[in-house]
């Protein structure tokens, strides 16, 4: 009977799978993805020629200048030209830029897209729950299997790499935002709210104040998650630092694995230290 019952469940299966593919298969190569990947391929480009239009060392000397800006640590500062100055010197100097504009751009949507919806989660806890699966979905869903339909809309280049980087980077600051704005203490809602303020300006003056540094860890966090993906995007043609890193992979060549890597590493730690929220004063 058990066996039975196994059958037949296995004998009607739920055709989800096909759902999807009809779905991409239907908008797939219409006028408005098109558009859509041309604009962002057009964006992602502008970006990376505008960077390598800017002379090399002068390049270098502004981001360690807005590295002290942020910081104010010329420990750090000497850590950014340094890493920077090794970085130009492996050769990998125009991959770092191509992946730079990558997660330049995937940062600034996933930010666009996450804060707005975690200050929503956070005020309706109902719009949470409901949020909350397709958040842990998101994060666990292998990356190849959301890669194949970008893969299928936009073709190959950089916007399938930037989609799935966004879908991948963008539940961090979704939930960064909402646990910092629910973590607002009653107290500081009562007090505006005693002096008058409206939901708008509550948001603006009390509630977006508080919560900043959890809200900069969501960014820190998406920065991260996005160059993780780096290699990843790079197997649908999005360039960077990721293309080495699958060519030493398919020939085996120890040396530019491993060179290419330590850039990757490079760059996250520059990163990861110039976006992290300023718990207090460095150098």
């Amino acid at each position: 009977m058990l066996n039975g019952l196994a059958d037949t469940v296995a004998g009607h299966k739920i055709p989800i799978g096909d759902w999807i593919a009809s779905v991409v298969n239907s908008i797939s190569g219409s006028d408005f993805i098109d558009a859509v990947s041309n604009g962002i391929a057009a964006a992602i480009n502008g970006v990376t020629f505008v960077l390598e239009a800017i002379p090399t060392i002068v390049l270098i000397l502004g981001v360690v200048v807005i590295a002290y800006a942020i910081r104010r640590s010329w420990k750090l500062c000497l850590f950014v030209l340094l890493a920077l100055l090794f970085i130009l010197n492996q050769g990998y100097w125009t991959a770092t830029l191509e992946t730079l504009s990558l997660i330049i751009f995937a940062t600034v949507i996933s930010m666009l897209i996450g804060v707005p919806i975690g200050i929503a989660c956070a005020h309706r806890p109902w719009l949470f729950v409901m949020v909350r699966p397709m958040l842990d979905l998101m994060q666990t869903l292998p990356t190849f299997v959301y890669l194949i339909p970008t893969l299928v809309l936009f073709g190959l280049g950089a916007v399938p790499g930037l989609i799935s980087t966004i879908i991948f980077a963008l539940p961090a600051p979704i939930r960064l935002t909402q646990l910092g704005i629910a973590s607002v203490p009653p107290p500081l809602i009562e007090a505006g709210e005693a002096f008058g303020a409206s939901k708008t300006q509550l948001l603006w003056k009390v509630e977006l104040p508080h919560a900043l540094p959890t809200i900069m860890a969501g960014l820190t966090q998406c920065i991260m998650l996005s160059l993780s993906m780096v290699v990843i995007a790079a197997l649908v043609g999005a360039g960077g630092l990721g293309v080495p890193v699958v060519e030493a992979l398919n020939s085996v060549r120890v040396d530019i694995g491993f060179e290419s890597g330590l850039c990757i590493v490079v760059l996250a730690v520059i990163l990861d230290r110039v976006c992290r929220p300023r718990e207090n004063r460095e150098g």
